[in-house]
């Protein structure tokens, strides 16, 4: 199971793609090196419509596959905007500023990293490829993207933008510009703007879904709890719709899903 990583207190695998149902005792043995529960995603794209699910896009239709109105949308930023893959010291020095705008903007509120944290998660990306929105009059970068890419498949992991320029389309020109070229020119497998969310904090995936025909791919997600978390989760589960904490909020969402309750 080296194929598991702790996170932020949870067990996931590093490609849930690929992921097989664990035993339950496979289960207790990652918790026994720490971490409070695990997440095992299995069947990923499933024919059976489940309660949990993965963004993705596995064909590229140019503008063609595009509605009269986002065609004019995309050209709309590509007039003012150009979109290109950045450097990891471009991003460092000009992505902080996007980043906080971007944040301020969420209806629900997420912590914000500082400066050296967000330097330091770019530093550290290996498999990282990075694509930024220029605005062409004044140089300033406006949006950007962080892609994991693998052999086949290429994971849109962050994508913020500067609010007033998300209403100049700095987004449909960022998307459709790296469908084209994971799709079309590197031949990936899908991009994959990741598992359904837990918090709800955008409108990012039901816009991909609806404007640029990305789809649900399926799949079942398992949740094993360290015994004294599990009581806490059953505890609190039957009053998870007034709970107002973000983090315990956002761990019933994802126990809900698991029972295919939402």
């Amino acid at each position: 199971m080296s194929n598991y990583k702790l996170y932020k207190g949870a067990w996931v695998a590093d490609d849930s793609f690929n992921e097989t149902r664990l035993s339950d005792d496979e289960a207790k043995c990652l918790l026994n090196g720490g971490g409070y529960f695990v997440r095992n995603v299995f069947d990923f794209d499933c024919e059976e419509k489940t309660s949990f699910w993965y963004v993705i896009k596995d064909s590229f239709g140019g503008m063609e596959e595009l509605s009269s109105k986002m065609r004019n949308q995309v050209k709309r930023c590509f007039k003012t905007m150009r979109v290109e893959q950045i450097s990891a010291e471009y991003l460092m020095a000009n992505g902080y500023e996007v980043y906080v705008a971007a944040a301020e903007n969420y209806r629900i509120k997420a912590a914000v990293p500082t400066r050296k944290e967000f330097e330091t998660r770019i530093k550290k990306s290996v498999k990282n490829e990075f694509w930024g929105v220029i605005d062409i009059e004044t140089e300033q970068l406006v949006a950007f993207s962080i892609n994991q890419v693998t052999e086949d498949v290429c994971n849109y992991s962050t994508m913020k933008a500067i609010p007033k320029y998300q209403k100049r389309y700095a987004y449909y020109g960022l998307i459709f510009e790296m469908n084209r070229y994971y799709l079309e020119v590197r031949k990936v497998k899908y991009v994959n703007d990741g598992a359904r969310s837990i918090t709800n904090h955008s409108n990012i995936q039901p816009f991909l879904i609806e404007k640029f025909k990305f789809r649900k791919a399926y799949c079942h997600l398992h949740l094993t709890y360290k015994w004294w978390f599990g009581m806490v989760v059953r505890v609190l589960y039957p009053f998870r719709r007034v709970i107002k904490v973000a983090k315990v909020k956002a761990i019933l969402n994802m126990e809900a899903m698991a029972r295919g309750e939402i």
